[in-house]
């Protein structure tokens, strides 16, 4: 056991902080995130354009509200792509200690710029797929060179600088000019070079490049389970596993999800079964580590008498919050960071998680998730709204019964560990 932590402190733990510091992963996680109140929105319209009961969708089309809806998901859930292309040179700039507003708007136009235009009698227009999730790769992989060349011309200052009597938001506008400039003509460039060579435009590229190797990973049940994983080991030593590992994966499950919405308008066959929503309301159920079933096990032992005094101060401020998915009390409080007694369940349920759920989805017990709830949202309600069925309820009863059987013999030796530490003191 001492060898086992010894292990993880002095290996994984700085691998571990460095990811977790590194400045593209926090730019491309804060961008991403920007986009999340878009995403929830959309989601909650679509689930009101397609609320599981019979004739709902078409009393809501006779009234002549369908439309309205499924208009305000695509104005909201379809611009996640575009939010995200400004949201991470934001991110970026800032951490360089730039003002991130106008990297971020140099971005959102570098976005624009490469995005293909359909042309038509009524003028040009850019297509809304590329606007979503289609155009989230690209806006990481644009998001990130745009910021860091716009922090570089600044903090080099290479920029136009006006007299300080000058009002400063007309100063900080003059000063992206130069960097701006810059930014936008080498994506133009690189983009007519494309183009001249009849080769894909930098959505496709992006996708290749991307979207390709994320997918090898995180979609299938084999790969999510090792990003599972990995997720668990950083939260162990004290990183959070979210902030690393969604930071990488997110974008591809932000896109899946996107994909499977856009099938579901269509009337199609939705393609994914790995998307943001199966892993925040099906995966980590109470948070990373699936630590719902440790708390509801806290919460039950802490009714009875001759539980430690320990376990009945700590359920309740672990159970209440686990229930909205909210975990670091527990994972400090307990503590499961570093407690080498929880390290094999906090790994193993939320792997167990993905087996089940990839099961009931593959084999059609239970609907593809099609929406997003807030990764706050309590379970059994956000199992209904990720998948427009009841039966994505009841299958995440069955992973939070599962979840705590696995915690519960584990939990049973550390209960035994604080009642000896309580005889002792006394």
């Amino acid at each position: 056991m001492n060898k086992i932590n010894e292990f993880l402190e002095q290996k994984m733990l700085p691998i571990a902080s460095k990811l977790g510091a590194n400045k593209f992963l926090v730019a491309i996680r804060d961008g991403i995130t920007l986009a999340m109140p878009l995403i929830i929105i959309g989601s909650l319209m679509m689930v009101i354009a397609s609320f599981p009961v019979p004739g709902w969708e078409a009393w809501l089309g006779d009234i002549g509200v369908a439309d309205y809806l499924w208009k305000g998901t695509d104005s909201s859930f379809g611009l996640i792509g575009l939010v995200a292309s400004f949201g991470i040179a934001y991110s970026l700039t800032n951490q360089y200690g730039v003002d991130g507003v106008p990297s971020g708007i140099i971005s959102l136009s570098s976005f624009i710029a490469v995005t293909p235009f359909v042309k038509s009698d009524a003028g040009a227009g850019m297509p809304t797929a590329y606007m979503g999730a289609k155009g989230l790769f690209i806006a990481i992989i644009l998001g990130l060179i745009s910021g860091y060349i716009y922090q570089w011309f600044i903090n080099h200052d290479i920029q136009i600088k006006l007299p300080a009597t000058v009002p400063p938001a007309v100063a900080k506008s003059f000063s992206a000019i130069i960097p701006g400039a810059f930014i936008i003509t080498l994506w133009l460039i690189i983009s007519s070079v494309l183009i001249a060579l009849d080769l894909p435009n930098l959505h496709d590229i992006a996708q290749v490049i991307l979207g390709g190797p994320l997918g090898l990973l995180g979609n299938n049940v084999f790969g999510t389970m090792i990003v599972v994983g990995l997720n668990s080991l950083f939260w162990f030593v004290g990183i959070h596993g979210g902030n690393v590992v969604n930071s990488v994966m997110q974008p591809l499950w932000i896109a899946n999800l996107d994909e499977n919405r856009a099938a579901y308008q269509a009337g199609a066959e939705l393609p994914h079964i790995f998307t943001v929503a199966f892993m925040d309301n099906l995966v980590y159920i109470g948070g990373g580590g699936a630590t719902i079933g440790l708390v509801l096990v806290l919460g039950y032992l802490a009714r009875k008498k001759k539980t430690s005094q320990q376990t009945k101060v700590l359920a309740p401020i672990t159970v209440v919050p686990g229930l909205f998915n909210i975990n670091e009390p527990t994972m400090f409080g307990l503590p499961v960071v570093l407690n080498i007694m929880l390290l094999i369940p906090f790994i193993l349920a939320p792997m167990v998680n993905v087996i089940v759920s990839y099961l009931a989805m593959s084999s059609g017990l239970v609907p593809l998730t099609r929406a997003a709830a807030s990764w706050t949202m309590p379970p059994i309600i956000s199992g209904f709204l990720v998948t427009g069925s009841i039966n994505g309820s009841i299958l995440q009863v069955v992973l939070i019964i599962l979840d705590i059987l696995l915690y519960l013999p584990f939990y049973l030796a550390v209960e035994k560990k604080f009642k000896e530490q309580e005889l002792g003191e006394g």
